[in-house]
């Protein structure tokens, strides 16, 4: 469960903090300000795949993690952290279910390994908007080289940008939760299992801050060749990635909660 009114806090006095961060394109901006912020000092920043920053602050090998917020059922205790996630409003291109089929032609839907809230997502989707059933499999890895027939798959992170317009049909889950639900969508946030020091977070909350304002010259000082362009990079991460842990992605993602605990 989450933290309540009346809850006792605990405070971690940590010599170094241990970070886990999500290693795409979408974090960017957090971890270009952490390089360059005396903060780097006092914390060991380890860069992973979501599934893998889950299981990190699950099992106590970190203290601070960007999750996907899927996890959180399963803790006992957590404690959301900063004002920062990695959210959208409307689509998100970087989160999608491709196949060779409509949507109602579907019969297999392959889970990307890599995910945790973009799996519940797929499956809050497929139960309570498109109210169809299909069989749901675990990915290995190339799966998204084999999408095929009526297997369609959930592919997230970096990987899309090179599945974005190959396949006919595709589904931006983010797009697809919001006209849904009418809110936007929270796929990570910053989380402890243990309240951290305050005066920790509040610098580490203005060190995330800098980064989000900061975008271009992030990308002008990290940029690393690849899928996307230095331009089209700008775009995604200005316009597709919503980094403020506003009202409304609060209310969006208890909604996602209160929908995870129906499946």
């Amino acid at each position: 469960m989450g933290p309540s009114a009346g809850y006792p806090y605990f405070c971690a006095v940590l010599r170094v903090v241990r970070i886990s961060i999500v290693n795409y394109t979408n974090t960017l901006p957090f971890k270009w300000a952490l390089r360059r912020h005396s903060l780097l000092s006092e914390i060991n920043l380890q860069e992973d795949i979501p599934s893998i920053c889950a299981q990190k602050l699950k099992y106590g090998q970190v203290d601070l993690a960007l999750v996907p917020v899927a996890l959180l059922p399963e803790l006992e205790h957590y404690f959301i952290e900063t004002d920062f996630c990695i959210g959208a409003v409307g689509a998100v291109e970087s989160v999608k279910l491709y196949s060779r089929v409509p949507l109602e032609d579907i019969r297999q839907v392959v889970l990307d390994y890599q995910s945790r809230s973009s799996i519940a997502l797929t499956r809050v989707l497929f139960r309570f908007f498109w109210q169809k059933e299909v069989r749901f499999v675990e990915a290995l890895p190339g799966f998204e080289d084999q999408i095929d027939g009526d297997s369609a798959a959930v592919v997230i992170g970096d990987r899309t940008f090179a599945l974005n317009g190959a396949y006919p049909f595709e589904y931006d889950l983010a797009e697809e939760w919001q006209k849904f639900t009418g809110l936007p969508f929270v796929f990570a946030a910053w989380v402890s299992t243990k309240k951290l020091n305050p005066e920790f977070i509040e610098r580490f909350n203005d060190v995330l801050k800098s980064g989000v304002l900061q975008i271009p010259l992030a990308i002008r000082e990290d940029f690393i060749p690849g899928l996307l362009s230095p331009e089209k990079t700008l775009d995604y991460l200005s316009n597709k990635i919503s980094y403020q842990l506003d009202s409304e992605k609060r209310k969006g993602l208890q909604l996602f909660l209160d929908y995870i605990k129906k499946l």
